[in-house]
């Protein structure tokens, strides 16, 4: 996941940006009495079909207000927002009132005062209780709610039901111990238990978690690096004793070559991914239609699910909107029961709270995700995380250093060290 990077591959909004743009009329105060609430959504998060039924429905129900749904892509958006919310002004042409934001990147927009608090809604009207940990957490700086959950997606065990069947594997394991138990079954002959590759650090964080660990932690506003920690380094031991059951490279991350390439050679017991790869296995080999199974990353016992990396979407409001009340108003129907878990259902996404799970549990997937999402978390929110994730992850070159032999107490805090330089404010 991007960091939320790649989430699941969805059909294209083009067409329907135009039509909501046409329709929603684009002088001040949308005319005929109703202010206009400008909405940036990410390319491929939402069908035509639902932004269609979300507008009709919510314009019928909110005379006053008209939607300008203006579709984003990916690439740039980095960018084009921290210019937006430091616009002073906030009212141009198409200046956003609500914006689709990946969750890990709310931290560094909302360093500088450019989103609008939404604490109080988020208590009195949202459930918050009840959200996603990996969405909601990353939202929050110094008790204040910027970031509003909208959709969550995760990995979880893709298995080849075929060779769990020839294994005498009858149920998924529920346990680590029991996930090693089958993998080693697995990998026999000509056939891997599991391809992992070495630098796939979003699966080895989820180890770390379990183990009561942290990529970093943050004290009286400073950051640093925890990959040296007994907990941390417990999760790296783990992530050795798996890997090492297929022939995944130590030096590669999962994209390089793609693992769902690897599995559709149908020689791979399982991966660990987005349920949304399935897609792609199939496609490329089609023989293994109806034969993937799913079922989440397991945990240290039966009892709790293992924790995942939670990707995916919040929604933030500008600090400059000139349009508060509609801004909130939207936002306050996206993240609602009824519109999410349209939205869930329409996208297979797991919804924005654990009490809506049951909404996609028809979908195996999807509803795997669902029990992982509830135990996720997100990246350290620290607003200079993203360099840490930057082309020279010291993340990954740490694993491939421990899975070639070096010593992982060394290593990691070496790793430690470069973290807590990248992710230090002062630049020095």
């Amino acid at each position: 996941m991007r960091s939320r990077r790649a989430l699941l591959s969805l059909g294209s909004l083009v067409a329907v940006t135009g039509l909501l743009a046409t329709a929603c009329n684009v002088l001040p105060g949308g005319g005929a009495g109703r202010t206009t609430v400008t909405v940036w959504l990410m390319r491929d998060s939402a069908s035509e079909g639902f932004l269609k039924r979300f507008t009709k429905d919510f314009e019928a129900e909110h005379g006053d207000l008209r939607l300008d749904i203006r579709i984003q892509d990916w690439t740039g958006i980095g960018e084009k927002v921290t210019k937006t919310l430091a616009d002073k002004d906030g009212s141009g042409d198409g200046a956003p009132d609500v914006i689709e934001v990946g969750n890990t990147q709310v931290p560094g927009y909302g360093d500088g005062g450019g989103l609008l608090d939404l604490s109080l809604e988020s208590a009195r009207d949202l459930g918050m209780e009840d959200w996603v940990p990996g969405l909601a957490e990353p939202g929050v700086d110094n008790g204040r709610q910027f970031g509003i959950p909208w959709y969550a997606a995760n990995r979880v065990v893709i298995y080849n039901k075929d060779l769990f069947d020839a294994a005498g594997i009858k149920n998924p394991p529920k346990t680590r111990d029991e996930w090693l138990d089958i993998t080693q079954r697995l990998d026999t002959g000509g056939q891997q238990g599991i391809y992992l590759a070495g630098q796939d650090w979003y699966t080895l964080s989820g180890f770390v978690w379990d183990e009561g660990g942290e990529l970093a932690h943050e004290a009286a506003g400073t950051w640093t690096g925890a990959l040296d920690t007994p907990a941390a380094l417990r999760g790296m031991a783990f992530y050795q004793q798996l890997q090492a059951l297929g022939d995944g490279p130590k030096d590669a991350d999962e994209e390089h070559p793609p693992q769902a390439d690897q599995f559709a050679e149908g020689d791979i017991g399982q991966i660990i991914s987005v349920p949304g790869a399935a897609q792609r296995i199939e496609k490329k080999n089609p023989s293994l239609k109806g034969k993937l199974g799913f079922f989440p990353i397991p945990g240290k016992t039966a009892k709790r699910a293992g924790a995942v990396f939670t990707g995916g979407s919040d929604l933030v409001v500008p600090a400059n909107t000139d349009a508060r009340k509609g801004a909130v108003e939207v936002v306050t129907a996206l993240a609602g029961k009824k519109w999410n878990t349209d939205l869930a259902r329409t996208m297979n996404y797991v919804p924005n709270k654990t009490t809506l799970a049951g909404a996609v549990a028809a979908e195996p997937g999807v509803a795997a995700m669902a029990v992982g999402a509830a135990h996720g978390k997100a990246t350290p929110a620290s607003p200079l995380w993203a360099t840490v994730e930057a082309a020279d992850n010291p993340i990954k070159s740490y694993m491939t250093r421990v899975l070639e032999g070096e010593d992982p107490a060394t290593e990691a805090k070496q790793a430690s060290k470069e973290i807590t330089r990248r992710l230090d404010e002062s630049g020095e």
